[in-house]
């Protein structure tokens, strides 16, 4: 099978991504794939994370960190900005071309031997189990694609499974309220995992309480981020765990709710090792973070920063972030898209849009993008001040340089496939 073969039989398999819609909540396909398999997702220890935000920082984090240990580690994450080889790395490189359809050619070969048929994600899934086994990694840092209990990625036995914060996201699978959405993502505990929970929400805790696990570990009670402040190039942090207390960790990510993330991840580490990081790996690892589409300048002059706030709790941090932490003194100009799924006021009102001096809406592009014009129709209602409809991303980003003097700020938010369009345009 060729690369461009395996992308067109991920892409004839149902997939979240393009349709918006999950069958039937259910493990059976992942399972047969992994029975089928010899169980690759036993063939090394875990860190399993799940969150309505956050995730993806967590993971990076979590991953740099033990590799500062001299371990192999296969990261697992999603969705991808520019790439899908991007979901499925080892030490930070990504599965190449001829591997990755090496891989899904077999998880082919396994759908006919199985009798069952997986969707696109359970496809991923099976490759990244399958690939970090065949490459003996020593450890895995999976991310849950959605909610947690009945993601593909559950059927991993994780010795840490780690939450970074609940709020209100696909509640169409799981809601109306924030309970039960935290009672889907309470589903990756194991009995032989330590839960490392980051959430502080007091009424939710029980939740993650019921389930057994072989350890606590709460946020507030049992670790904290002490120091939280603005640095040069993103954060300085004091970081309390039960095994040591960190200060002044450089962190080179933007944002507060990072120094958040990056606490839960240097908890996390220290109960996959059962020790104290210490100081020389802990800045080792920090040095090496990178979150590309998260809060990433990719111009100067003028200011440019992509962020991929994907839903209306992530879109408040985002806005926070940019007004707080970059402080844009002249002009703001907003280029934002979202995918139908999502409510367009609510994420305006979150994106405090009416702060812009110029709104650029554009389509995502993915069969479930949110057209540009309703996107604009929505801004204007909110009383935004010159608000523009330009359908393509590329073109929604030379829009906004155009307009943008040198000492002005640029935020392209949205979707990630907003992001990802964007990135690929604006950086050569």
């Amino acid at each position: 099978m060729r690369y461009d073969e395996a992308l067109a039989y991920l892409d004839a398999h149902s997939s979240f991504e393009r349709t918006g819609r999950v069958a039937e909540p259910s493990l059976h396909a992942i399972r047969v794939l992994c029975d089928r398999m010899g169980h690759p997702e036993h063939a090394y220890r875990s860190v399993h994370v799940t969150g309505t935000n956050g995730k993806g920082s967590t993971v990076q984090i979590v991953s740099r960190l033990l590799e500062a240990h001299h371990l192999r580690v296969g990261a697992y994450t999603s969705p991808h900005l520019e790439r899908i080889n991007e979901r499925i790395s080892i030490g930070g490189a990504p599965i190449s071309d001829e591997v990755f359809a090496h891989h899904v050619a077999a998880v082919a070969d396994l759908e006919v031997l199985g009798g069952v048929t997986p969707s696109f994600f359970e496809i991923m899934t099976a490759v990244a189990l399958r690939w970090f086994a065949d490459e003996a990694v020593d450890a895995a840092v999976v991310e849950v694609g959605m909610l947690g209990r009945w993601d593909a990625t559950n059927v991993v036995d994780s010795h840490v499974a780690a939450v970074t914060n609940i709020a209100l996201d696909h509640t169409e699978y799981a809601g109306p309220t924030l309970a039960h959405i935290a009672a889907e993502k309470a589903g990756i505990i194991k009995p032989a995992s330590t839960l490392v929970l980051g959430d502080v929400n007091e009424d939710l805790r029980s939740i993650f309480l019921a389930e057994t696990a072989s350890r606590r570990v709460l946020r507030g009670d049992d670790y904290d981020c002490e120091r939280n402040d603005l640095a040069v190039g993103g954060r300085l942090l004091d970081v309390r765990t039960p095994r040591a207390l960190h200060q002044e960790v450089s962190l080179p990510l933007h944002g507060a709710h990072q120094g958040v993330n990056a606490t839960t991840a240097i908890c996390a580490a220290e109960e996959f090792f059962d020790a104290p990081v210490s100081r020389e790996v802990l800045d080792d690892a920090m040095s090496r973070v990178q979150m590309p589409g998260r809060f990433e300048v990719v111009r100067r002059r003028p200011l440019v920063v992509l962020d991929g706030a994907h839903n209306p709790a992530g879109a408040e941090t985002c806005a926070e972030v940019f007004f707080d932490d970059f402080s844009p003194a002249e002009r703001r100009i907003l280029v934002t898209g979202s995918l139908r799924s999502r409510d367009p006021e609510q994420m305006l009102l979150a994106l405090r849009a009416d702060e812009y001096d110029l709104v650029i809406a554009c389509t995502p592009p993915s069969p479930r993008g949110m057209d540009a014009e309703k996107t604009a129709e929505v801004a204007r209602r909110l009383g935004c001040e010159r608000v523009l409809a330009v359908p393509s991303v590329a073109r929604a980003c030379d829009t906004a340089l155009a307009d943008a003097g040198e000492d002005d700020a640029v935020l392209i938010t949205g979707s990630l496939y907003v992001v990802g369009s964007a990135r690929a345009h604006l950086r050569p």
